[in-house]
């Protein structure tokens, strides 16, 4: 049934004014709260504190599910990651077992070759660690202090060790203090291998921030590169302490570059192996 065309029209205005009156009455509420909110502070803060608490509960429940898929996606991923590093440790325990075997075989036929020539084992090694407190170094002397002396069982003739190599060895040892000769002194002389072939020589310092290799069999028996470790000859030190590397050849003077900073040394340790090489030279020489 159609209605007549009066009627549409009249419905056709009253709803035009309907959409009018909301608009302007939207403007004047605005218009109203803004009024309202100049005047009475307290009052709008009051009802936004209302809406606020009415509107939290809706939103915290509204989190949750959020939350809970979050919580889902992060546990998948951790589940895999997981997985991969399970993997991964599977694989380096394979290769530990490995290395464990070869470990033990190595050390049953080490100890059977001992048993066989008759080696009579090293002395396990005593330390004390000190801080250095002075560095004497200068054109004529190369030397440091440190905190460490007799009480502690510091001796004469100790080789001195720091995190990356060879410092050099006690020379004085007082009741509370020690100083140190370092590798680098003119009066320091070291007998040492040379390189993986093992060539012998002596590596002498002279007051300069590199020592020099002497008595080398041949100009081929060293080569920049190679690395210099103690040979533990007339029980000096003991033997395969780092030394350094060999650093520059020229016309026959070896230099080597130790791998121990004498500028960067802040704690030693010394080391007590038993050796009386050192202590018996020098009383012989008294």
């Amino acid at each position: 049934m159609r209605l007549p065309t009066g009627q549409i029209s009249r419905f056709g205005t009253l709803k035009s004014l309907l959409q009018r009156f909301a608009f302007l009455s939207l403007i004047g509420l605005t218009f109203a709260l803004m009024l309202i909110g100049k005047a009475d502070t307290v009052l709008v803060e009051r009802a936004r504190d209302a809406v606020a608490d009415a509107v939290t509960p809706i939103l915290r429940v509204m989190s949750e599910p959020a939350a809970v898929v979050s919580d889902f996606v992060n546990n998948l991923r951790e589940l895999a990651a997981i997985r991969e590093e399970n993997a991964e440790l599977r694989e380096a325990n394979t290769r530990l077992l490995q290395w464990q075997s070869v470990a033990q075989q190595l050390e049953s036929e080490n100890k059977s070759l001992r048993n066989l020539t008759g080696l009579v084992p090293e002395p396990s090694a005593t330390f004390v660690t000190a801080r250095v407190v002075a560095d004497t170094g200068g054109a004529f002397a190369q030397s440091i202090l440190i905190t460490a002396g007799q009480i502690s069982g510091v001796r004469k003739g100790q080789v001195v060790l720091a995190g990356e190599g060879l410092v050099g060895r006690v020379m004085q040892a007082g009741q509370l203090s020690a100083r140190v000769l370092l590798i680098t002194d003119i009066n320091s002389r070291i007998p040492v291998l040379v390189g993986e072939a093992g060539n012998r020589a002596i590596l002498v310092g002279d007051n300069g921030l590199r020592p020099r290799l002497l008595f080398l069999g041949n100009k081929t028996a060293a080569a920049p590169g190679d690395k210099v470790v103690t040979s533990g000859d007339a029980e000096a030190f003991p033997p395969g302490l780092p030394i350094g590397q060999v650093a520059r050849m020229d016309d026959g003077v070896v230099e080597v570059e130790p791998y121990v900073v004498r500028d960067k040394i802040q704690h030693v340790r010394v080391a007590d192996y038993g050796l009386t090489g050192i202590l018996t030279q020098q009383a012989a020489t008294k």
